[in-house]
């Protein structure tokens, strides 16, 4: 077990959906000022959407990939042993540093892989400092980007990750407000229907890679049950009745 100072710091920092615009001045800083930036990258290898953002901002001597079993969803000890590896390195990292900052996209506390990273990094050293810095998540940019208004009034908002299963989303639909989805292009088919049977896929849109070149943001009722981007995101916007501030 590492030898780590109290003083040690490890930081999640959002860094939004893929727009390096769209990452915060706190965000930025936090990068910069850190020792070292890692970065998570799938066992394949292949630059992942928040090594990108963050290479807008610091220079790529600073950065350290780390890799993450991002795509394994099946093998639990698989996952569970690239997380225990992925910690174990970062342990290492806050011997030698003093703040290393973990750079995810979107929010560090919404869906993230850095839970994880935190949880291992707490039973690794003790007495490391965990901070977040929050980042702009994929249902803020496709709510811009799109015109679709997220909540209203007293509406609710619900945000389900489709790899919990169709019926978990359907459930959702069924109620009030606003549903938002996320991890859902494998299962574009089930989204499409759960959103007939409910009635909510007229107004429903769904995008993804937001902020970058091969950006799509379409109408839900174009989902024709292809596979759409893993990190596909959708809206189905509160049923909305009585003009302008109906729901107050």
């Amino acid at each position: 077990m590492p030898d780590v100072m109290s003083s040690s710091r490890l930081i999640g920092v959002g860094v939004g959906p893929g727009d390096p615009e769209l990452v915060t001045v706190k965000g930025v800083n936090a990068l910069r000022a850190a020792d070292v930036v890692v970065v998570p990258v799938m066992d394949t290898g292949e630059r992942g959407r928040a090594e990108a953002t963050v290479l807008h901002y610091v220079p790529e001597e600073k950065v350290l990939r780390v890799v993450f079993a991002l795509n394994e969803r099946t093998d639990r000890a698989r996952r569970e042993a690239a997380w225990d590896a992925a910690g174990a390195k970062v342990a290492e990292l806050l011997a030698a540093h003093d703040v290393v900052a973990f750079a995810t996209i979107g929010d560090p506390n919404v869906y993230s892989t850095f839970t994880y990273l935190a949880l291992t990094i707490e039973e690794l050293v003790p007495g490391v400092v965990v901070e977040t810095v929050p980042g702009i998540t994929a249902m803020q940019d496709l709510a811009a980007r799109s015109g679709a208004v997220l909540t209203e009034g007293t509406e609710p908002l619900t945000l389900v990750p489709v790899t919990a299963g169709s019926a978990v989303l359907k459930d959702a639909l069924a109620g009030p407000g606003t549903v938002v989805a996320y991890k859902f292009g494998r299962q574009a088919g089930e989204v499409a229907e759960a959103l007939r049977e409910t009635g909510r896929i007229e107004d429903a849109v769904w995008g993804s890679a937001l902020g970058l070149p091969e950006e799509s943001i379409r109408t839900a009722a174009e989902l024709d049950g292809e596979p759409l981007p893993y990190l596909s995101t959708l809206i189905a916007p509160a049923r909305r009745e009585g003009g302008r501030g109906g729901k107050l």
